[in-house]
């Protein structure tokens, strides 16, 4: 049997495509790379598109009571990176609802304007080997949802110098 080879694409229904294509843009950096009174495609890397968007007259909010997705992750390559695109969404007015410390990622929640949950993040470990540490260890099991922490802080720590490991380690 084989495995796919990657994930390629997430399409949400939204009844405002527009203003769902403007955030993930922003958001992402992304660029647009086809777009109707339908459908758009967007992407940020060398996939021909990484976000689509269905305009289906879709209105309701999801809340937990609905199923489905809960929320789509997209990894960082560095602390700086998060970082940075924090305080440029920040000075925007785009502000992460929920920052914490998983414990394997450090992590900064944000909502869409259709209200689906988006999770930028970045992996706290260089390595498979410290990462299956990081679990055999216990802490994830003590604790599986992790750390609140403060992006404002954590970006005047990351500034100031100090060690990436001290940055990402929970507490």
């Amino acid at each position: 049997m084989a495995s796919p080879a990657k994930l390629a694409h997430v399409v949400l229904r939204t009844g405002q495509l527009p203003e769902m294509v403007d955030w993930y843009m922003q958001v992402l950096e992304g660029r647009l790379v086809f777009s109707n009174d339908m459908l758009a495609f967007i992407t940020y890397d060398e996939e021909h598109h990484r976000v689509a968007f269905l305009a289906t007259g879709a209105s309701q909010r999801p809340t937990d009571a609905h199923s489905g997705l809960h929320h789509v992750a997209f990894t960082y390559d560095s602390l700086g990176d998060l970082l940075g695109t924090y305080e440029r969404l920040k000075a925007v007015g785009v502000q992460p609802f929920w920052t914490i410390n998983h414990g394997p990622t450090t992590s900064m929640y944000y909502e869409d304007p259709d209200g689906n949950h988006i999770e930028l993040q970045i992996d706290n470990f260089s390595t498979d080997a410290e990462l299956n540490e990081f679990f055999e260890s216990g802490a994830f099991d003590t604790n599986p949802i992790g750390v609140d922490f403060d992006a404002d802080e954590l970006v005047v720590r990351f500034a100031a110098g100090e060690p990436l490991a001290d940055l990402v380690r929970r507490p």
